[in-house]
């Protein structure tokens, strides 16, 4: 009989290092090569509490492809509007430490220098097309470094959190809103 069992792949202590310095590597250089270029200004974009407008293309390019299937493509413009600007709310309730690692990744996609490397885009997100950002989505998740599959699984809940948090999301699922309030 053949185990089908998956079992989990074993992570030294020595990994486990590797991987940490390796994460702490590249969002310290991220970090600093934002701060140098005047990228990760903290100042929100326009009409926003938190993201800023570097965040934008990204998010753009983002949004639509995870919510391929549950949005029709004559409301997706409406919905990434929507999104973002329920992803910018989300945002404005975390605490500092974990806005810190949001906004180090949002800088990791918005910074050509980092952006290439890691996900494969290296053009502007722009000019990234869905399947190439299904192949970065994929290369994430797939990732041998712990890091990476965080990011993606970040990403996703980010996205998909944000969008069924509205109410235009609720019909597509079934979901008839929260009952009436009665006093």
């Amino acid at each position: 009989m053949n185990d089908t069992s998956l079992a989990a792949p074993q992570l030294s202590r020595r990994g486990l290092l590797k991987i940490g310095l390796f994460g702490t590597a590249v969002l310290a250089t991220a970090g600093v090569t934002a701060t140098l270029s005047g990228c990760s200004a903290s100042v929100p974009a326009s009409g926003f509490q938190v993201l800023r407008a570097s965040d934008m293309p990204f998010l753009r390019a983002l949004i639509p492809v995870v919510l391929e299937g549950a949005v029709p493509a004559d409301g997706m413009p409406a919905a990434i509007e929507g999104t973002l600007q329920s992803i910018d709310l989300s945002l404005s309730y975390l605490s500092p430490e974990l806005l810190k690692l949001t906004v180090q990744l949002f800088d990791v996609q918005a910074m050509a220098v980092t952006r290439g490397p890691l996900t494969g885009i290296w053009g502007s997100w722009e000019n990234a097309s869905a399947a190439d950002i299904r192949h970065f989505l994929d290369r994430w998740q797939n990732s041998s470094l712990d890091l990476l599959r965080m990011g993606h699984a970040s990403l996703l809940q980010l996205v998909q959190m944000a969008w069924y948090s509205r109410a235009e999301s609720w019909g597509h699922c079934g979901y008839p809103g929260p009952p009436p309030y009665a006093l």
